[in-house]
């Protein structure tokens, strides 16, 4: 389990000294802004948390619209700390969440990540296995004998090696995680309001207001950017540039004939993943990065990236994958950390009340819940009493410092 944050290791205090009935604001009311609002109001019921979400349909949020998993196959300790906080989260959703005795569920199904590598990769598979047994995340090495019997629908010509999450890796319903974490910030206090924000006031060092579209305006001990994959024009709004942009995922909904036992969620060298949906299985991967620009619409999905990539690739690794029919397709945004693809989390130097919660780049719905915890405990201490998020902080932004994961799926 994430290790407590020795004195020697905890970040400095930044000063607070909130009072009680200290007002903050939460730009962005999606998993990372609504887990911030439970944990806020779970653990100090004086401070009055009011959340702005401009669509409160989520209908173009990155929560509703991903893949929805968990899994501890990073490369950094912190990662993997967050995510092993996840899962306990996730699987203890029914008690943590419960409201009025009604236990929200979200069809957790512990299904595995499955990394596979070639000879090239065998190494680094290595050595993240080590890095994460170390830190008590249940994966199995597996050599080419091994996949082949564990999982016999696989193509293991190419292949060396995989990591297997035995346990606390899967999917979910990110929608259905991020409603019950709204409606338990409510009922514990938190005001939610659709509305879209337009600008943060500033005045020196702090911001004092937030003014939204409709003319309201919000006054602020904290103000906290968790606006997702719009977060950069947030950041702006007092004069931050944060390298956050938003990047086109589409994710595919396929039938098949094939029949595949203990099917895991299954990560390819290529980095094109598949998992079972139901009696299907959705699938999807990045495109290369020469091609894949800024801001491009949700309502429009890369058939050539399946036809050209994915299809073929997915015929390879399982055979049985030939006979294919597309049923459904959307894309979402992954709010993108072109630094390094990680979270930015913390306070800017030059903003003393503004905390940045964002460029998750794909992990924010399993990271959501160690961010709502840390951000909780920086806005009512001054520094994180539990697992330290410092290393994430945007020192390293500025000083150009980025942290290598090389488990960016």
């Amino acid at each position: 389990m994430p290790s407590q944050v020795s004195r020697e290791e905890q970040p400095p205090v930044v000063p607070r000294n909130l009072p009680g009935s200290s007002k903050v604001v939460i730009v962005g009311g999606g998993v990372i802004g609504s887990s911030i609002a439970y944990f806020l109001r779970a653990s100090d019921p004086t401070v009055s948390v009011t959340v702005i979400e401009r669509d409160p349909t989520y209908a173009r949020s990155s929560s509703a619209l991903s893949a929805a998993s968990i899994r501890q196959q990073f490369s950094t300790p912190l990662s993997i700390q967050m995510s092993l906080f996840g899962i306990e989260f996730l699987r203890s959703i029914g008690e943590r969440l419960e409201i009025d005795g009604v236990k929200p569920s979200i069809d957790l199904h512990e299904g595995g990540y499955l990394f596979l590598a070639t000879a090239a990769g065998e190494a680094t598979l290595r050595e993240n296995h080590a890095l994460q047994t170390s830190l008590g995340a249940d994966i199995s090495l597996l050599n080419q004998t091994n996949l082949q019997t564990r999982f016999p629908w696989l193509n293991t010509g190419d292949l060396v090696a995989g990591a297997y999450g035995e346990s606390g890796e899967g999917w979910f319903d990110g929608y259905g995680l991020v409603q019950a974490l709204r409606k338990k910030a409510q009922a514990l206090g938190a005001r939610y309001v659709a509305d879209e924000v337009q600008a943060l006031q500033r005045d020196g060092a702090r911001v004092t207001e937030v003014v939204t579209a409709s003319g309201d305006t919000y006054a602020c001990d904290v103000v906290v950017n968790a606006a997702g994959a719009w977060s950069r024009k947030v950041a702006q709004m007092v004069g931050i540039d944060i390298p956050v942009f938003a990047r086109r995922r589409s994710i595919f909904n396929v039938t098949s004939p094939a029949r595949l036992e203990r099917c895991p969620l299954l990560i390819d060298p290529t980095g094109v993943y598949f998992r079972p949906e139901g009696k299907s299985f959705i699938c999807g991967t990045s495109p290369d990065a020469s091609n894949d620009p800024d801001d491009l619409p949700l309502d429009e999905v890369d058939h050539a990236l399946f036809d050209e990539v994915i299809w073929p690739t997915l015929a390879h690794r399982v055979p049985q994958f030939e006979a294919l029919r597309v049923q459904n397709c959307w894309s979402g945004y992954y709010e993108y950390n072109v630094l390094d693809q990680n979270a930015i989390i913390g306070h800017h130097p030059e903003v003393d009340n503004c905390i940045f919660a964002n460029g998750f780049s794909g992990h924010g719905l399993q990271q959501g819940p160690a961010t709502g915890r840390g951000v909780s405990e920086l806005i009512l201490h001054g520094q994180y009493r539990t697992l330290d998020l410092s290393s994430l902080s945007f020192e390293r932004v500025l000083e150009n410092r980025p942290i290598v994961e090389k488990n960016v799926v």
